[in-house]
C-alpha cells in the first residue's frame, strides 16, 4: 500500500482515521502537519511512525531560510517536536537519531538531499525488514492455521508489508493459513477499521470479533496461534504492544496456545531492561467515551486509556525478528541478534 509517499516537495500520508470508508491522502507540507498526523493517530503502527517523522526532518530542512536562525538549533527544534508526538514506540526515536546524525554533519546547503537519502533508505529498509521476518515467522504457523491478532501490525503500521500480518499474509501463499480472527480493538478499532481492510483487500479469510470474545474461542479450540506486533521491546524480552495484548497473552498461556511477538530490532530498546522502565501513553479520555464524536457514555465520568500494555517475557513464547527466531531465554538472544 503507498500509504506513506514523498512527492513534490511533500509527505503524502494515507489518512487512517477515515478507514475503511474513505481513502484519504493528505499532502504534509511542513513539520507541524507530521506532528498532527502523528498525535492524532492518522498515521500510526511504530515503523511508519519513525518513517513518517525521518522525512519530517527532510522537510524542515528543506523550508530552512538564515532568518530562523542558526541551523543546528533549528533542526533540534523541529527534532525534538517531532520526538514529543508520541512517547511509546521506539521507531520514532530510533529514526529521529538516524536523520540527526545526518543533519548534525551536514551544511544548510547540502541537508536537504543528504536526509532525503536517509529517508528514503529507512523507509526501504523497512519494507526488506518486514519481509524477511515475514519469512521466518511463516515457518512457525501449523497447518490449518487459525490465527488471532490484535489491533493492526500489517502494511499500513509499516513501510508497506507488514509484521504480523507480513507474516499472516507469507503463510497465506503457502497454504498454511485458514482463518484469522482479528480483534477489534479497542477504543479506536484498529482491528476491526484497519486490520479487517487490509485482509479483505488481500482476499486473506477474516473474522471479526470483539475483544472479549478471545477466551471463548480458544475454548471452543478455533484458535491455534496468536501473533501480534510491538511498539517497544525491551532487554529482557517485556513487550509494549496496543493495550490488551497482555490479556491475550494470559489467555494463550491458559490454552497453551504458542504467542508470538513479532518487530524488526528497530523496535528493541536495549536501554532499558524490563518493559517497567517503558513509558505507557496516556490518551485523551474522550476516545473511550465516544467513537467519531458519538457518546456511548456520560461526557464526564472519569476514564483511565492508556494505549498500550506490556507483556512479560516469560509469556512469549518466541520473538521473530528479521534475523530470525528467538527462543528460550529471550535476553540472551536478544543480544545474540544485536551482536550479529
Amino acid at each position: 500500500m503507498r500509504h506513506i509517499e514523498w512527492k513534490d516537495h511533500r509527505l503524502y500520508l494515507l489518512d487512517q482515521r477515515f478507514l475503511p470508508g474513505e481513502e484519504k491522502i493528505v499532502a504534509n507540507e511542513t513539520v507541524k502537519d507530521i506532528c498532527e498526523m502523528i498525535r492524532t493517530l492518522a498515521v500510526r503502527g511504530a515503523p511508519a511512525i519513525g518513517i513518517a517523522a525521518a522525512y519530517g526532518i527532510v522537510l524542515a530542512a528543506k523550508q530552512y531560510t538564515p532568518r530562523k536562525g542558526a541551523f543546528t538549533a533549528y533542526m533540534e527544534e523541529n527534532h525534538k517536536a517531532l520526538a514529543a508526538t508520541r512517547p511509546t514506540a521506539v521507531n520514532l526515536f530510533w529514526a529521529l537519531a538516524q536523520m540527526k546524525e545526518v543533519w548534525q554533519r551536514a551544511s544548510p546547503k547540502e541537508a536537504p538531499a543528504l536526509l532525503l537519502a536517509k529517508a528514503d533508505a529507512i523507509a526501504a529498509d523497512d519494507l526488506c525488514r518486514c519481509q524477511s521476518l515475514a519469512a521466518y515467522g511463516a515457518a512457525l504457523i501449523p497447518k490449518h492455521g487459525r490465527i488471532l491478532t490484535h489491533c493492526n501490525a500489517g502494511a499500513l503500521a509499516t513501510g508497506g508489508y507488514g509484521t504480523a500480518l507480513g507474516i499472516i499474509r507469507e503463510g497465506f501463499s503457502v497454504g498454511r493459513v485458514d482463518m484469522v480472527y482479528a480483534d477489534e480493538t479497542r477504543p479506536l478499532l484498529q482491528g476491526a477499521r484497519l486490520t479487517a481492510y487490509e485482509l479483505m483487500q488481500d482476499r486473506i479469510p477474516v473474522t471479526l470479533i470483539t475483544d472479549n470474545m478471545a477466551a471463548h474461542l480458544m475454548k471452543q479450540g478455533k484458535i491455534n496461534m496468536v501473533i501480534t506486533g510491538a511498539d517497544r521491546i525491551a532487554a529482557n524480552g517485556d513487550a509494549a504492544n496496543k493495550i490488551g495484548t497482555y490479556g491475550l497473552a494470559i489467555l494463550a498461556s491458559y490454552h497453551k496456545i504458542p504467542f508470538y511477538i513479532t518487530a524488526p530490532l528497530s523496535t528493541f530498546d536495549l536501554t532499558i531492561p524490563t518493559g517497567n522502565d517503558i513509558i505507557i501513553e496516556e490518551r485523551d479520555p474522550d476516545e473511550v467515551r465516544c467513537f467519531q464524536g458519538v457518546y456511548a457514555a456520560p461526557k464526564d465520568v472519569p476514564v483511565e486509556n492508556p494505549a498500550f500494555d506490556v507483556t512479560p517475557h516469560e509469556l512469549i513464547t518466541a520473538l521473530i525478528t528479521e534475523k530470525g527466531v528467538i527462543t528460550g531465554d529471550l535476553q540472551k538472544g536478544i543480544k545474540k541478534q544485536f551482536e550479529a
